[in-house]
This record gives C-alpha cells, structure tokens and sequence, in this order.
C-alpha cells in the first residue's frame, strides 16, 4: 500500500510538472511571436477626478492600451493617492512610479529657472503662454530635467489663475490692502502678493478651505476651475478676474524606463501624451474656464471683471519683482518669454 501510495505521489507531481512547463513553453512562445513585454505605467497626479486633467489620463490610458495591443498597462492614481506633486516628482525621478504631471512650479527644486512661468502677468494671454511652452523656453526648461533622469514630454494647461475673497471686489491693486492672502509656498507668490499690497500667507494647498471657513486667512488664488472642484464657493463671496498667472503642468516619465522600451512603445506613449495629455487636456480646461465661472455665478459668487486701465496698475505693482527674478532665473528666460507675445 505505501508503494502504491508513494507512486500515486510521484505520478501526480510529475504530471503537475510537465503542466507547468507546457504552460511556461506556451507563454515563451507568446512573447516571443509578439515580441511584446507586458509593462505597466503608474500614473499620478493631484487632480480630482472631475478635472481636466484626470479626464485626459483616462483617453491617454486607453489610447496607448489600444496602440500597444495590451502589451502596455497604464495604471491612473487620482487625488493624490500617491502622493503631493514634489513627492510624486521624486518618485519619477528614483523610478519608483513611471509618470506624473506637476505644477511647474514645484520644480523649481530641480531649476530656479522654471520660476518664469509663475511671474505674474508674463503672458499677454492663453494663446501667448502655450507658445512659450511650446517652442525654445518650454524645451530650455525640459534640459534641467533632463540632467535628473526625468523626461518631459512638453506641458499641459493648468488654468489662469484668478483671486477669490471675502471682503471686496479686486479691481486694482489697492482693493487687496488688509486682505490676508492664502499663497503658494512659492518665494515668487509670496512677492507678487506682497508686491500687490495683501497680507501674503504661504500655506499648504489641504489646509486651505478650513482656513477660508474659519476666516484664518481671506483669500486665496486659483484657476476657476479647481475653485468649483473644491467648493471655495462655499467660503467666498468674491471672484475677480485677474488673470495673473497662466499655470502648467509638466507630462513627465522616468527616463531610464522610457529609453528603454521598444521605440514602437515609445513613440505610442509620446504620440498618447501628445494629443491626449497636453493638447486635449488644454481644450478642456479652456473650455472648463468660462464654464466653471458661470456655475461660479450661478452659485452666488460675484464676479468681476479687471478693466485694460487697472489690469495695468496690476502689471506696474509688480515691476520690482522682475528686476530680483532677472538674477535668479536669467535674462535669458524673460526675453523667451517676451518673445512669445509678439
């Protein structure tokens, strides 16, 4: 009995053996026919799931999963689940994640010079901004992330940024005199809104609505957009339009990972990024702009419109900025961006 048992034993692993390596034989064999490696992207960002930018993830998943016959998993992190923009950045940097989209102004870590795109009112407008992203400034600023293992593949469209409170109106610089203003934990926020007369008060982004609400500070500055995703229009009376900074977000991969993919997955994932990543992710943050500013009103925020006479004063306010910046972020870079509103 115990022979019989032990070659029932035998007969049973060595039929479970020969299983496997028919199995394994026929996944060599798969790969070998498709001459295909199944890779997985994770993909971070900040953003919330009804924002533009979360929408184009999810066109630029399914286009480089359709394009790539299944051979490539791109895998969507929202609302920060992996962290904030600086960490998600680093995280694309050691290779711990494959792509994330930060502000540009988080990488200011990386180069002082991506400090450009934050000056306010450097861009005459939308159209002006995304031609400096897009030609010799956008691709100068790229060259600083190139040196830390971080490819970019250019830059989407974060939104303009505009000044909500709830004291008054913000027609002209004087109007923000006693306003205690929320900035970005930003040296150039802090200036501008210093520069503009407020109370400027550098403060985390997940602090900010509780301190609207219990009146810590007064005021903040956002794209209209992320204003009615996060429901500042619970807390504020006051949206004027100032249009002061044209914020981006730079599409970027770990370029160790990148480089070394098949060129035909490459190119599927930079040909993805392109149009889906930035250049339909603009239009729909454009078009979110007017329309997030009319469900704004809806709600009953007032809204404001900054005349030509005092959009000026706004611009002279900050002249004293351009000349420290000049220093710390080049000459070169404020003619690039002269350049691009002509």
């Amino acid at each position: 009995m115990k022979m019989k048992k032990l070659l029932s034993i035998l007969l049973t692993v060595s039929l479970a053996c020969s299983l496997m390596i028919g199995c394994s034989n026929k996944g060599g064999d798969s790969k070998e026919t498709s001459g295909t490696k199944k890779t997985v992207i994770k993909l971070g960002h900040v953003e919330a799931e009804d924002r533009s930018t979360h929408k184009a993830s999810l066109e630029f998943k399914k286009y480089v999963e359709e394009q790539s016959k299944g051979a490539v998993t791109v895998e969507i992190y929202a609302n920060a689940q992996l962290g904030g923009d600086r960490e998600m950045t680093e995280a694309v940097a050691l290779g711990t994640i494959q792509m994330t989209m930060p502000s540009t102004s988080v990488l200011t870590t990386y180069s002082p010079k991506f400090g450009i795109l934050d000056m306010p009112f450097i861009f005459n407008n939308a159209d002006s901004a995304f031609k400096a992203v897009d030609s010799e400034l956008g691709t100068e600023l790229s060259k600083n992330l190139d040196k830390v293992g971080i490819h970019n593949f250019g830059y989407n469209y974060n939104g303009v940024r505009n000044i909500t409170n709830s004291k008054r109106p913000i027609n002209e610089p004087k109007d923000l005199e006693g306003v205690k203003m929320r900035v970005m934990e930003s040296p150039v926020f802090i200036d501008m809104f210093k520069c503009l007369g407020s109370n400027a008060t550098p403060m985390g982004f997940g602090e900010l609505f509780t301190a609207l609400q219990q009146g810590t500070v007064d005021g903040q500055e956002n794209a209209a957009s992320l204003i009615y995703a996060t429901k500042f229009q619970e807390v504020q009376k006051y949206l004027s339009l100032t249009n002061h900074t044209y914020g981006f977000l730079a599409v970027i991969i770990n370029d160790k990972f990148y480089k070394g993919l098949p060129e035909d997955i490459q190119k599927t994932i930079a040909d993805g990024a392109k149009k889906y990543l930035i250049d339909y992710q603009r239009n729909l943050e454009l078009a979110d702009n007017d329309k997030y500013i009319e469900k704004l009103k809806s709600e009953g925020m007032k809204v404001n419109e900054v005349t030509p006479e005092n959009h000026a004063k706004f611009v002279e306010a900050v002249k004293p900025m351009y000349e420290k910046y000049k220093k710390e972020i080049g000459q070169d870079m404020f003619d690039l961006a002269a350049k691009a509103n002509k």
